[in-house]
């Protein structure tokens, strides 16, 4: 059985209930948690939680649609992309897959995007390593994503984005209006198009009629 130990760099903790803890503490108190609980070169913890948010938000989307197919449950007028087509089998397979390549890769490329983008406004900014720890941290709100609701897939996903903004500003040591300028574009292909957040919303305009 793995021992889960604390990180003697300073950063955070490993095991579930320190995932559990930092899930919370990114909703409650984000500015304090990014101070506290982002070190340099510690990426692993960040990662592994991204992969549990990853996971719930997909698994919860394949169990929506599969009680919806069995006539349990009504998706109204959101529709599941992709996954939901899938055999049980084949939905663990293109979770795994999603958790293992897809999600590590999108994190390291729009963090390095993120550090192009920082280079002209941020002198004191923090490493590549750091922005992909804000990055996988400020997806907690994203464990609700899966819910077929376009409501909470916006909120939860708005939400993220302003988690995202916090931590920029705060690991890079910039103002929280330059923050949100220079974080728009990453916070974008994460949460907008990733989590489907910019799916969710024009389903309520279309909803709305407009």
């Amino acid at each position: 059985m793995t021992q889960w130990v604390e990180n003697p760099t300073g950063g955070r903790d490993r095991g579930p209930t320190a995932l559990a803890r930092a899930w919370a503490e990114i909703l409650v108190r984000p500015r304090r948690f990014f101070q506290t609980g982002v070190a340099p070169g510690d990426q692993a913890p960040g990662l592994v939680f991204a992969a549990v948010v990853v996971l719930i938000e997909e698994a919860s989307r394949f169990l929506v649609v599969d009680l919806a197919r069995r006539g349990m449950l009504s998706t109204g007028p959101f529709p599941y992309p992709a996954i939901g087509g899938f055999s049980p089998g084949v939905a663990v397979l293109a979770i795994l897959a999603i958790i293992v390549f897809v999600t590590p890769a999108t994190v390291h490329l729009t963090a390095a995007l993120q550090t192009l983008i920082l280079m002209p406004a941020a002198p004191n900014r923090g490493g590549v390593s750091e922005t992909v720890q804000v990055l996988c941290y400020a997806m907690a709100p994203c464990v609700f994503a899966g819910l077929p609701f376009p409501e909470v897939r916006v909120l939860v996903t708005a939400w993220a984005a302003a988690l995202y903004v916090v931590g920029t500003a705060v690991i890079h040591e910039v103002r929280v209006g330059i923050a949100a300028a220079v974080a728009a574009l990453p916070a974008a292909i994460v949460f907008g198009y990733g989590f489907r957040g910019f799916d969710a919303v024009l389903r309520l305009l279309s909803s709305s009629g407009f």
